[in-house]
């Protein structure tokens, strides 16, 4: 990474505006992801997450603002930009039929990965999901929880600067949630990855992670867990989701 990409946020949006038709999704969403930190996007179900999504990786085009990564344009870049990302989606993408290792060697290929870099990126994303073992196992022969340290494993085969991940512990138990949410927070802290989590789920959320909290496609507030508390004057999260999601059912 150059001196320039350094000092800039490695996702940012500013008016960010989409409509599938007549129906207004997501309406001036501004926000920043900065380096080494855990932001959660954190909003009901039909709030606009997935739609943003499908922004930040190009899946849609924004029809309103600027999407940058590393302050050059989603857009304008295209590609160049979007390989700085890593992405899980809220739905499954692996192939059930090949194995662990199979799935990710391919996402190498496409990723233009030299052949020992993959093998390196491999080795060290499967052993820290403790799934090396299992690395010749068809996908289908796993749980639906290492499934999904699969597919985080193969985002972050290429060590890139940004993750950004979609619902993706759907479904899981608590115990895995809990591991997957745990992981993400060590690669922010311990290796500067700038991590987008997208959740509606507020048992997901640690102490010093900054939040976005969307509703109807709107940004209702941003900022580090502790100032969202005392911006609602609440003191659990779940009480100022309520009033910032919910102000009937808060008042």
């Amino acid at each position: 990474m150059d001196r320039d990409e350094d000092a800039r946020a490695p996702l940012s949006m500013e008016g960010l505006g989409f409509s599938y038709g007549s129906r207004h999704v997501l309406t001036d969403v501004s926000f920043e992801v900065p380096k080494g930190e855990v932001t959660v996007l954190l909003g009901p179900n039909g709030a606009g997450k997935t739609t943003l999504f499908g922004l930040i990786t190009g899946l849609l085009a924004p029809q309103a603002g600027q999407l940058r990564i590393f302050g050059r344009s989603r857009d304008r870049d295209g590609a160049q930009v979007l390989g700085k990302l890593g992405i899980v989606f809220q739905q499954p993408t692996l192939d059930l039929d090949l194995s662990v290792a199979q799935n990710l060697a391919y996402f190498a290929g496409l990723r233009g990965l030299s052949g020992a870099q993959a093998k390196d990126g491999l080795r060290r994303e499967l052993e820290r999901f403790a799934l090396w073992e299992r690395r010749d196992d068809a996908v289908r022969l796993l749980n639906g929880g290492h499934r999904r340290r699969v597919e985080i494993a193969r985002a972050c085969l290429d060590a890139p600067p940004i993750l950004v991940l979609d619902e993706p512990t759907v479904g899981l138990d608590i115990p895995t949630r809990r591991a997957l949410v745990a992981d993400l927070h060590a690669r922010a802290r311990e290796e500067g990855t700038a991590v987008l989590w997208a959740t509606h789920l507020v048992d997901e959320v640690w102490p010093g992670d900054r939040l976005v909290v969307l509703h109807e496609g709107e940004v209702r507030a941003t900022g580090i867990l502790e100032e969202i508390l005392a911006n609602t004057g609440q003191t659990e999260l779940e009480a100022a989701f309520d009033r910032l999601t919910d102000g009937e059912k808060a008042a």
